[in-house]
């Protein structure tokens, strides 16, 4: 099977001639890097992608993994996401329902997934779709910690595999799941800082 590798950089077509030189080179300067959200789609088969968004923030982990782990306060800053609410787990785990909505092409789109999500405190968030609009989605959140000079901060990454039905066309989605983590991630950023405050 071959796997194809496609970055993008900063999908907004505003900062067009920015530079594209920082992907995997955590060591510029703090405040440059993290206002940067690096995105890379490799195409695992025809109709499965995974995306990996990525993005530096200069707070401690624990602080980001609060508000990760705030799951029905997600609604309030990540943009497109209609619900994020959590569900009884049969077992004991931690079960969240999340209806994301936008507008596609003047139709509004809406998926709405369950997810079963494990915690490794403070490292790593898995997530399994366990029912939903997708053939298949799934993927983590990693949280690792740096410092560069006096400033302590989080490298943030976010992976998704996603699997469309066929009633979705890939290239669609690929391209609006690229340009939501973006957005994700920034809402992300600018939520932490706006709390430590």
């Amino acid at each position: 099977m071959t796997k194809q590798h496609n970055t993008i950089e900063g999908l907004d077509p505003h900062n067009a001639g920015d530079d594209t030189s920082l992907e995997g080179n955590w060591s510029a300067d703090a405040e440059t890097v993290s206002s940067d959200v690096i995105i890379q789609v490799e195409k695992i088969s025809e109709r499965q992608r995974q995306i990996t968004a990525k993005v530096l923030i200069p707070q401690p982990v624990e602080t980001i993994w609060k508000i990760l782990t705030d799951y029905e306060a997600l609604v309030e800053f990540i943009p497109n996401l209609a619900k994020s609410r959590l569900l009884e787990h049969p077992h004991g785990g931690i079960r969240l329902e999340q209806i994301g909505s936008q507008r596609l092409l003047n139709f509004k789109f809406c998926a709405r997934v369950v997810l079963d999500l494990e915690e490794l405190f403070p490292k790593e968030i898995n997530f399994r779709m366990v029912e939903g609009d997708f053939k298949g989605f799934s993927g983590s959140w990693c949280l690792e910690p740096y410092s560069l000079g006096e400033h302590q901060g989080t490298n943030l990454c976010y992976t998704i595999q996603v699997w469309p039905k066929l009633t979705m066309p890939i290239s669609i989605i690929e391209a609006r799941l690229s340009k939501d983590l973006r957005l994700n991630l920034l809402a992300i950023r600018q939520r932490v800082e706006a709390l430590a405050c």
